[in-house]
């Protein structure tokens, strides 16, 4: 897969010297990394390196000890979540947090109520401009999500119903009914088979090259981080250990040790081979 070199004067998200404290332990010590704008940047480490918590600052549930988030060169740390979802940032989760109940097409809506502009009174009545908000929505979503996503076939369908794979597409279309300028992405292809894995990675590469959407996940699969990021950032306990291209990730004695282990030459082989490593 081809890269986009993601280079530009100012990023779109800069994490500036963050710490995370709960009870006395530090959940992230005076960590720093930035994020360019239409790049996808991967953000790796082992189990408790402090990734989730670094997600959890960005999107505004967990407030920091000390240091700044910047998002578009402007400080969002005293930015309450639904404000930031609004700005831009958008959110997918490591453990499917869809309504099973709801359709697909319901569900994805659900995305855009950020930016949904009726007030209460058209909402109860759902007549004048709130119908025509809500019907204006549903075509947008037909033509430009689940177009895009190729999951026409499901639109109608409860949530329930769906295999896993296809319920983190769903989340992933709901995210993008956000409007998202950076997508936020935890372990997009946790527990996928190689073919589902392949499918989102080539999702999130049309997103990019389509949409213009930055893109920053977290994830275990080593094959699609070294794939189709353009930039890794690499956290142990807390701590930065390294940040590059995933090429000098691989090759990082720092990142070998800290959390490829003992078998990290083999993983990394097979993992610039276009194995899936998980």
């Amino acid at each position: 897969m081809s890269k986009h070199d993601g280079h530009a004067s100012q990023p779109i998200l800069s994490i500036e010297n963050l710490s995370l404290k709960f009870g006395g332990i530090d959940a992230l010590s005076n960590v720093s990394f930035s994020v360019q704008p239409g790049s996808i940047t991967a953000l790796i480490g082992p189990n408790g390196a402090g990734k989730t918590s670094m997600f959890n600052c960005i999107s505004g549930f967990y407030k920091p000890f000390a240091g700044d988030i910047r998002f578009q060169g402007n400080s969002i740390r005293q930015t309450p979540p639904p404000l930031r979802a609004k700005l831009g940032l958008a959110r997918s989760f490591q453990n499917i947090a869809l309504f099973r109940g709801m359709t697909v097409l319901d569900n994805i809506k659900l995305g855009r109520h950020s930016h949904i502009e009726n007030n209460l009174f058209h909402g109860l009545l759902y007549r004048g401009r709130a119908r025509r908000e809500e019907q204006a929505l549903s075509a947008e979503i037909d033509r430009e999500i689940i177009s895009l996503l190729d999951i026409a076939h499901i639109r109608d369908e409860p949530v329930a119903n769906l295999p896993y794979g296809l319920r983190k597409r769903v989340e992933l279309a709901r995210a993008l009914a956000m409007r998202p300028k950076i997508l936020l992405l935890d372990e997009p292809v946790a527990g996928m088979n190689r073919e589902e894995t392949e499918e989102i990675a080539r999702f999130i590469l049309k997103v990019r090259e389509e949409w213009g959407v930055t893109v920053l996940m977290v994830e275990h699969d080593m094959g699609m981080v070294m794939d189709i990021s353009d930039h890794v950032v690499v956290l142990s306990f807390g701590k930065l250990i390294a940040a590059g291209r995933p090429q000098e990730i691989q090759s990082n004695p720092d990142v070998i040790s800290a959390y490829l282990g003992a078998d990290a030459a083999g993983q990394l082989k097979r993992a610039d081979a276009g194995e899936v490593v998980q």
